[in-house]
């Protein structure tokens, strides 16, 4: 049985920056999401994240990275691209220029889920209206 010093000093070191480790890189399906930051689309990108790591949770997407953009080539832009390992790079899901709009949410789960799990059902987002 461990004494109590033991315990303390186990303590202490969970909260000893010193001993933290970066964690290793993933090799997992990622989506990335390139937003204008000058338009104030940051709400807008984190929303779309939770709700994409709500309905394909890790490891079916193992990450979902924001890439605020501040340059007068990328104004109004709005991207949300696939990784998945082993394929050809990363695709376009959506473009909201080329779109002619933000994403509708059921929209884009369909388009990245045809990708990562064409049987998966996505409930109610599958229903036509």
């Amino acid at each position: 049985m461990s004494t109590t010093a033991e315990q303390d000093e186990k303590a202490n070191q969970l909260l000893d920056p010193s001993t933290f480790v970066f964690p290793e890189p993933l090799i997992s399906t990622t989506v990335t999401i390139e937003f204008c930051d000058r338009c104030r689309w940051l709400h807008r990108a984190t929303w779309v994240q939770t709700e994409l790591f709500l309905t394909f949770p890790p490891p079916t997407i193992g990450t979902i990275t924001l890439i605020p953009r501040n340059q007068d080539e990328t104004a109004g832009r709005f991207r949300v691209w696939l990784s998945v390992p082993g394929s050809d790079g990363a695709r376009l899901m959506w473009d909201r220029k080329v779109e002619g709009g933000f994403p509708e949410l059921k929209v884009l789960k369909q388009r990245i889920r045809d990708h990562l799990q064409p049987g998966m059902s996505l409930g109610h987002s599958d229903k036509k209206t």
